[in-house]
Parts: structure tokens; C-alpha cells; sequence
């Protein structure tokens, strides 16, 4: 069955680089990411997982855990690591999932569920399907859902900038306009009509249109009115 957004993670157990573990168990409280890679050594995920390296500080400090993915055993991952801190300068420092039976990408619906065999003696080209972001709530259920081609390597300024959306979003009754960035002014949701509006936010907003009416973003505005 495909995913769809709101729906639960599946859950799974499997061997990664840094042991076995029960996905659901392993996010805890946390929100997650899981992004998935079609085969080891290859080019565009290496200076992927590199730069997801370099700055996990920042998933951190959204409460984000990390998991990678790839169609290869977890022993490939490790020496594929030693080939990514040589040319990013970071290896990965967040587990890999070693998916040879490719039960995880059956799973997450990023290869067909009559997919037959192993990892083994399968190219990039045979996986190119297994090119997702999938970011969990703490709930579990998906966020979101991105899915890249092969040859372009993905974006995650904006893949951090949708998380503090997301996040943002959970917590207020607000939406992000197009090309929104943490601190910039947010929409206040349909749902919430004038009376209760001023309730929420009391310091106004600017009405656009009546379906449309912007306020700077809330959480920025507790934080000054409290430093």
C-alpha cells in the first residue's frame, strides 16, 4: 500500500552501522529523518551523507535523529564511510541502515513489494526508486515525503527549513507562506475565525485578503517578550 502523509512509520528492525534496532524504539520521543540511498559508492550520495554529517548539530537542535539507508550490507556502509570522510571531510556520525533484503524499501513503498532477491548483483539503476526523505513526527506519522532523482543531490537547507515549518506549525495555529524562513511572518490558519485570532495573537496582524492575514511568527515573539 502506498504512504501517504499522516500516515503511521511503518516500524522495522533491522541491522544498521551502529547495531540492531527497533525503528519506533530507536525515535523515542524524537522527530526523525530517514533518507534512503539505491547502492554504496556512489557519487551523489556520498557528498550527501557528508554534508548530512556535517550538520547534525542542527537536526539536533530540532530534537531530529538521523538514519540513513542503502541497498548494501551494513560491512559495505562501514568502508563506504572511510571513502566519504575522504572526500567530504565528514563521515557519517548517524546510523545506516543495511537493507539487503530490501525489506525497508518494500516497506516504505520505494521499490515495488513483488521485488524479488537481494541486494546482491543489483545496480543503482535497478534502485533508483530508493531516493527518499521521509521526516517522522514524534507521533511517527510522516511529515513528509520528498523523493529525488538519481543524478540531483538534494537540498537539506530546505529539507531543515520544512522541519521548522513543521514544527512551527504543530505548536501554533499558523501556516508558512512560499519561500517562508524561520522568523519571518507566518499566516494565521483558516480554522481560526477574528474573535478567536485575537485571543492568540493579541498584538494584531495584517489582513490581506480575509482568508489571508499575517503575524509576525509566534515563537520568535515569546522568545523576545521573554529574554
Amino acid at each position: 500500500m502506498a504512504l501517504r502523509l499522516g500516515d503511521t512509520a511503518p516500524n522495522f528492525t533491522v541491522e544498521t552501522t551502529e547495531g540492531r534496532i527497533d525503528f519506533h524504539e530507536w525515535l523515542g520521543d524524537s522527530w526523525g529523518i530517514l533518507f534512503s540511498h539505491p547502492k554504496d559508492f556512489t557519487p551523489v550520495c556520498t557528498t550527501e551523507l557528508g554534508y548530512v554529517a556535517s550538520i547534525k548539530p542542527e537536526f539536533d537542535k530540532r530534537n531530529v535523529k538521523v538514519i540513513g539507508l542503502s541497498v548494501d550490507p551494513v560491512d559495505n556502509h562501514s568502508r563506504w564511510a572511510e571513502d566519504i570522510k575522504d572526500a567530504t571531510g565528514h563521515a557519517p556520525n548517524y546510523p545506516m541502515i543495511g537493507d539487503t533484503d530490501l525489506a525497508v524499501a518494500k516497506l516504505y513503498d520505494m521499490l515495488p513489494a513483488a521485488t524479488s532477491g537481494t541486494s546482491e548483483g543489483r545496480t543503482a539503476a535497478d534502485n533508483l526508486t530508493v531516493r527518499n526523505v521521509f521526516v517522522i513526527g514524534t507521533d511517527k506519522k510522516i511529515k513528509l515525503m520528498i523523493v529525488y532523482p538519481m543524478a540531483t543531490g538534494r537540498n537539506f537547507e530546505e529539507i531543515l527549513r520544512v522541519i521548522d515549518s513543521i514544527q512551527l506549525t504543530a505548536n501554533y495555529s499558523v501556516a508558512t507562506p512560499a519561500n517562508w524562513k524561520d522568523g519571518d511572518d507566518v499566516i494565521i490558519v483558516p480554522a481560526l475565525n477574528d474573535e478567536a485570532a485575537k485571543e492568540k495573537f493579541p498584538g494584531g496582524w495584517k489582513t490581506i485578503k480575509p482568508y489571508l492575514r499575517v503575524v509576525p511568527q509566534p515563537n520568535k515573539q515569546t522568545k523576545a517578550e521573554g529574554a
